[in-house]
């Protein structure tokens, strides 16, 4: 059991907990839902919990119907009337095909969220409570303006809030500044770090994770923050690259980095490790891995909360194969390709207890501060991989 079960003593829910995934986090939803399921029952047996409704499943059926033309609408089969309800979507699920006047046609990030209004414009009103989980924001990368652009991330917040929702949930946002454009609703920007602690002790049994042995990067300015985290919580030095761009260029949506220049201590000898919010394409990722290998860094390790991989997994191949990376690290918030876990250099980062941790804590209203900053329990973690040299999922079980 991962919580603390009398702090449920004498709790009742906002409301009857009602869990939609959508299509897109048809895995993830399930995943959330067992040990929704698992928690509550122990906690009955334990308490013998009074004004809770224990189901078999906390999911509720609904879904998005397409049109020949592409049009869509969403329905939900069973009564959500004085729910709490949590909406989950993954808006970069690609895999995901509809029929368009006879053609196939892949699921974009507007379709998805499209799909997301639908469902919360067909609960009209009823549920007690909406609350989306969006583990990779909608418009993330559009989060400001250069020049006359659109501001789509902060306008698609202020949508949803507009349609009722109340809380919004994701993860490791491109610029947690984006929360400004909603200031009078639940916003929480969640971080996986413990989660990546946990699988990189898991699946490294030899790391030094001290000062003289292991160092973070942060591959460009925009990351510091990440990275200046990682490195108190772990009392390692920390090293970061600064994009030089060509600003008289676009190509692909951005301007193209002229050069990676390293601003930090020396790296030879040293594990280092790669935080990112996401892998796109990687060029940048695996630019910055090769800079850190022609400073002699012993072992590359690249850890992203998203991994999009947009052109695929043959570049990382190559330098996998070179020796210049040695381990990938990204999570299950987002779609997988099946590629990825054909890889003997990558670690899929399991996010599913979490998610479930939190919704099971908000649907209480009960604080989350304690799993949104999880320090202490990754001092607990790296205490006992350097007394063991692993950290099994039975071990230092915290989220």
């Amino acid at each position: 059991m991962a919580q603390n079960i009398e702090e449920f003593r004498n709790s009742l829910p906002v409301g009857d907990l009602a869990i939609i995934p959508l299509e897109s986090c048809n895995n993830m939803g399930e995943a959330v839902n067992q040990y929704i399921i698992d928690w509550r029952t122990e906690r009955d047996a334990v308490l013998n919990t009074v004004g809770e409704d224990l189901k078999d499943s906390y999911i509720v059926k609904a879904k998005c119907s397409r049109f020949g033309s592409g049009e869509a609408k969403g329905s939900i089969e069973e009564s959500i009337r004085g729910k709490d309800l949590y909406i989950l979507v993954d808006v970069t699920n690609f895999s995901i095909t509809y029929s368009l006047s006879g053609l196939t046609n892949h699921m974009s990030p507007d379709d998805h969220y499209g799909d997301l209004k639908r469902i919360i414009t067909a609960a009209a009103g009823k549920a007690r409570r909406i609350n989306v989980i969006m583990p990779f924001l909608y418009e993330s990368r559009q989060h400001k303006r250069m020049g006359r652009e659109s501001l789509d991330c902060a306008n698609a917040l202020q949508e949803l809030c507009s349609l009722g929702v109340e809380n919004i949930l994701t993860f490791d946002a491109h610029d947690p500044r984006i929360q400004n454009a909603i200031p009078n609703s639940g916003f929480d920007n969640i971080m996986p770090h413990y989660q990546f602690i946990k699988a990189l002790f898991a699946n490294i049994p030899d790391l030094q994770v001290d000062a003289d042995h292991m160092m973070i990067i942060s591959p460009d300015e925009g990351a510091m923050w990440r990275a200046v985290y990682y490195s108190n919580v772990l009392g390692l030095d920390m090293g970061m690259f600064y994009k030089r761009r060509d600003y008289s260029k676009v190509v692909d949506g951005k301007n193209p980095i002229v050069a990676h220049e390293f601003l930090g201590s020396s790296v030879e000898g040293k594990d280092v490790l790669i935080i990112d919010d996401m892998i796109s394409s990687g060029d940048s990722m695996l630019d910055v891995a090769y800079q850190l290998k022609q400073r002699k860094a012993r072992r590359v390790f690249c850890c992203a909360t998203f991994g999009l991989f947009t052109n695929g997994m043959k570049k990382f191949d190559e330098y996998y194969e070179k020796g210049i990376i040695s381990r990938v690290l990204t999570t299950n918030a987002i779609y997988q390709k099946s590629e990825l876990f054909e890889r003997s250099y990558y670690i899929s980062v399991d996010i599913s207890k979490y998610i479930a941790l939190l919704i099971d804590k908000i649907n209480y209203d009960h604080s989350i501060s304690g799993l949104l900053d999880p320090s202490a329990k990754i001092r607990k973690a790296l205490d006992y991989y350097n007394a063991h040299h692993t950290i099994e999922s039975d071990d230092v079980d915290i989220f």
